[in-house]
């Protein structure tokens, strides 16, 4: 099992519905989506400036930004099977389809070590990929990436969130960050011709 992160960037991305259609075309029984916020959660780091509410507050909007975000992602290509509990993903897997995750279960009633900007799509992604023991994690990013990047060093240019690198040390799985521009790639990996592994 996959878990696929493909960047809010994306959400008003000319290259999107061909990135969801490779994801239900080759993804079918082994890949859950998780789709970041993108400008839902720019708009919610806008209200907080603006507000001053606190980052529970701000977590849990951002939170409803990922799940607005998958709305979007289902609305243009509904083969993607919605899925809120890792049951839920399990069953769409199991009937060979694509699940899309909405992170509901991430909404919190009190503040902890999440419920800040440093923990973002990314690191809920990488959550779900360990409690579901994936196989291989791909972040799908807008911006250019270095190849040979390691994930610190990613981290460090803002590419992946501020506990992304951190978290996932010792990760069992490959991790691999990409470019919305590497389509073939990420078919290569999805039909095994591609091994490389990921920083």
């Amino acid at each position: 099992m996959w878990v696929v992160k493909l960047g809010g960037s994306l959400n008003r991305d000319p290259l999107l519905p061909d990135w969801l259609e490779l994801l239900v075309r080759l993804g079918g029984g082994r890949v859950t989506l998780v789709c970041g916020g993108g400008a839902f959660a720019d708009a919610v780091r806008q209200a907080q400036g603006h507000w001053g509410f606190d980052d529970l507050t701000a977590h849990n909007m951002a939170v409803l930004a990922m799940l607005q975000s998958a709305f979007q992602a289902h609305g243009l290509n509904p083969n993607l099977q919605l899925a809120t509990s890792k049951d839920d993903i399990r069953r769409v897997l199991h009937s060979g389809r694509t699940a899309l995750w909405l992170p509901m279960e991430w909404v919190r009633a009190a503040p902890d070590a999440a419920t800040n900007w440093d923990n973002s799509g990314d690191s809920i992604a990488l959550d779900l990929a360990r409690q579901l023991n994936a196989e291989r994690m791909v972040l799908v990013k807008s911006c250019a990436v270095e190849a040979e990047a390691t994930l610190a060093e990613l981290q460090t240019a803002g590419i992946v969130d501020g506990r992304f690198a951190t978290l996932a040390s010792g990760a069992a799985f490959p991790i691999d960050v990409i470019q919305r521009a590497e389509l073939p790639r990420m078919r290569s990996l999805l039909l095994g011709e591609d091994l490389r592994s990921g920083p």
